[in-house]
């Protein structure tokens, strides 16, 4: 099978985030021909579009890794029942100017997990609203709204048993997803 690199960007910037620990997990339930890089997106400057001549460098970094990436996983909690602020900043950079859009036609997976009893379902849903607008291929089922609560992930990092079943299935269909693009 061909190699498949897959970028993955995480909404929360903390260090300890939950979805960036989601995101690792997901890892290890892909196939071994599939390898993940966590895209940086927290030294992005704000979108000004006065900044695109030249572009910054963490927003050339941005896009180089995002071109280089045969499909991409956000992994998103819900802030304030909407999209991280980071998150939608780098979307901006990516998709900048037009012509340049790094987003169009890349095949995309939303996942997210949150302490709230919607387990960030309307930050999925506005993510979905924007990956529209910017041509980005979105995987629409399985959703995944995940509620984060005590011994979600073990002391290495792995799901629980209860959810590893859910969530593999989930890895197995972005994967269908994704060779359906690049076969």
């Amino acid at each position: 099978m061909t190699h498949t690199t897959i970028a993955m960007l995480v909404g929360s910037l903390r260090k300890e985030s939950h979805n960036l620990k989601l995101a690792k997990a997901l890892t290890k339930l892909a196939p071994e021909h599939f390898s993940f890089h966590v895209v940086q997106i927290n030294d992005l400057p704000l979108y000004n579009e006065d900044m695109l001549e030249p572009q910054p460098a963490p927003v050339a970094r941005l896009k180089s890794d995002i071109r280089s990436a045969k499909g991409v996983i956000f992994v998103l909690p819900e802030y304030n029942r909407s999209i991280p602020g980071g998150l939608k900043n780098a979307i901006d950079w990516g998709s900048r100017p037009p012509r340049d859009n790094v987003w169009a036609g890349k095949p995309t997976g939303v996942i997210g997990i949150s302490p709230g009893p919607s387990g960030a379902a309307m930050a999925q849903q506005h993510l979905r609203n924007v990956l529209t607008c910017v041509d980005a291929p979105t995987m629409q089922r399985p959703e995944a709204f995940l509620r984060y609560t005590d011994g979600f992930f073990d002391a290495d990092g792995n799901v629980s048993e209860e959810n590893r079943a859910f969530l593999q299935r989930w890895m197995d269909t972005y994967v269908a997803w994704v060779q359906r693009f690049v076969a």
